[in-house]
């Protein structure tokens, strides 16, 4: 096995790291040598396996370091990078920045439980407004790496409109705006910029959708291959945009769900 980045002092840092999409890009990304500062927020009850998944990616032979915190808490924040920078030491840098957040507010608009302000603007601010504050917050500590590499999802509900994905949808088209306006504004500084636009993916994530089922159905139908997308999937994807050949690749939707979006 080819471990790209273990000469080289990389570390990435996952916001979201604890499960899903985040957590199979962790595992893509320490096979392949690179260390991993990951930032997650569960519940006592879901640390057992949290634990014993982050131990098996440390069985692979690189550093990690977790961190049970709210990513938009700007405390939080700074701790967390004033400890990744010491566990870097003078050596590492942040290759790969990842967000792979997921939480948000699934309410129609209309009936007894109708989405309100609040919900709309806690989902913006962790699903969209947060790639901003990490990006910029890593960026004036000097902790990227001089060819950096900052990467989010997004899904094709940043427009399209489905049932009780409203907040969501909002927050994934200001994500991809974001990431845009960070090609454009960090590119100078070395840093890279793309969403990966993921397939419908049987994640926890996706199960708390109301109407799940039929999703998972339409992409299938939808795909050549006649399959859904899997974490691994969306996890390769992230791996190639870390490596050096892809490097002229930036501000970009780029979709990985097996030729969904063609029909």
């Amino acid at each position: 096995m080819v471990r790209d980045f273990a000469s080289q002092q990389y570390w990435a840092l996952i916001l979201g790291g604890s499960s899903g999409l985040g957590l199979a890009s962790a595992r893509k990304l320490a096979e392949k040598g690179m260390h991993l500062c990951i930032v997650h927020r569960n519940a006592g009850v879901e640390m057992e396996q949290v634990n014993a998944d982050f131990e098996a990616l440390r069985a692979t032979g690189v550093q990690v370091i977790s961190f049970n915190v709210s990513i938009t808490n700007t405390e939080k924040r700074a701790f967390v990078l004033q400890e990744l920078q010491q566990q870097m030491g003078a050596a590492g840098r942040v290759r790969c920045l990842l967000h792979s957040v997921a939480k948000g507010t699934l309410k129609a608009m209309t009936g007894d439980q109708a989405l309100q302000t609040d919900d709309m603007m806690i989902t913006l601010e962790h699903m969209a407004v947060s790639l901003h504050d990490w990006t910029q917050s890593v960026w004036q500590q000097g902790l990227f790496a001089g060819d950096a590499r900052v990467l989010s999802f997004t899904s094709e509900g940043s427009s399209k409109a489905w049932q009780h994905y409203a907040a969501v949808s909002a927050a994934k088209a200001s994500l991809e705006a974001i990431s845009r306006s960070i090609a454009l504004e960090f590119g100078p500084y070395g840093i890279r910029a793309n969403c990966l636009q993921a397939g419908v993916t049987d994640t926890r994530s996706l199960r708390m959708i109301p109407g799940h089922e039929q999703l998972l159905a339409h992409s299938i139908a939808r795909t050549p291959f006649q399959r859904l997308t899997t974490p691994e999937d969306v996890a390769n994807m992230v791996y190639l945009l870390c490596k050096d050949e892809a490097a002229w690749v930036t501000g970009a939707v780029i979709p990985v769900d097996g030729g969904a979006h063609i029909h």
